[in-house]
C-alpha cells in the first residue's frame, strides 16, 4: 500500500513558500474560516489530550486597539491592520477537562492538581504546540501568520484574562498578507547544522 503524501505544491503553501507577513491586504476574513481552522488544529496531539489553549479571536477594533496597547512598538501595526489577531492563551487548570477528553488513565487529573510546576509546564509545551498546529491551520486554508512574542504579558493577562485561569502564551495575527511588504527573506539552518542521528 502506498502511502498518501501532500502534494509539493501544498508542502510550499504551508512551509518552504509561507512567511511572516508584517502587512496585510485589505480582505476580509470569514467567520467560516475562522472555525474551520480551529477545526483542524484541535486534533494535533498533546499529551493526555490535555488541550490547554484557549483562543481570543480579536476581529473588532477596539479588541485589536487593546492588544496593540500591550504590544511592543514593532508589533502595534501589525495588529491594528490584520483582518485578526489571535491571542494563543493556556488555561491553567487544563486539568479540569481531563476526565472528558482522556478516558484512557482516570487518575490523568491528579497528576497535576496541587503540583503547580508540572501544570505550567504542561500548559506551556501543550499550548505552544496547538498555536503551532493553528499556524499550519491558518496556512493550509490560504492564510497568512505574523507569529509574535514582543508584548507585555501581565498587561495583557489584565486585558483579556483578568478573573481567569487561562493566560497568554503568544499573538498571531492572520489574514491575506501583502508580498509587497516582504523583505527577502533569510535563511534557515541546514540539516547538518540542526540535526544529529544518533
Amino acid at each position: 500500500m502506498t502511502q498518501e503524501i501532500l502534494s509539493d505544491n501544498d508542502l510550499d503553501l504551508i512551509f518552504r513558500e509561507a512567511r511572516s507577513f508584517k502587512g496585510w491586504r485589505d480582505v476580509p476574513v470569514s467567520e467560516i474560516t475562522i472555525r474551520a481552522m480551529y477545526d483542524l488544529l484541535r486534533w494535533g496531539p498533546t499529551s493526555f489530550n490535555c488541550s490547554p489553549a484557549r483562543f481570543k479571536i480579536l476581529r473588532s477594533e477596539d479588541a485589536k486597539k487593546k492588544l496593540a496597547d500591550c504590544a511592543s512598538r514593532g508589533n502595534k501595526n501589525q495588529i491594528l491592520t490584520a483582518p485578526f489577531t489571535v491571542i494563543v492563551g493556556m488555561d491553567m487548570k487544563f486539568y479540569d477537562t481531563l476526565p472528558d477528553l482522556f478516558k484512557g488513565y482516570n487518575k490523568a487529573r491528579d497528576l497535576y492538581v496541587g503540583n503547580a510546576d508540572l501544570t505550567e509546564e504542561t500548559a506551556l509545551r501543550n499550548s505552544s504546540l496547538q498555536g503551532a498546529y493553528m499556524i499550519i491551520a491558518a496556512r493550509a486554508l490560504g492564510l497568512d501568520c505574523c507569529p509574535m512574542s514582543g508584548f507585555d504579558g501581565p498587561a495583557v493577562n489584565k486585558a483579556f484574562f483578568d478573573g481567569t485561569d487561562e493566560q497568554v502564551n503568544f499573538i498571531c495575527s492572520m489574514g491575506y498578507g501583502n508580498k509587497d511588504s516582504l523583505p527577502a527573506r533569510d535563511r534557515r539552518l541546514s540539516f547538518d547544522e540542526a540535526c544529529e542521528i544518533l
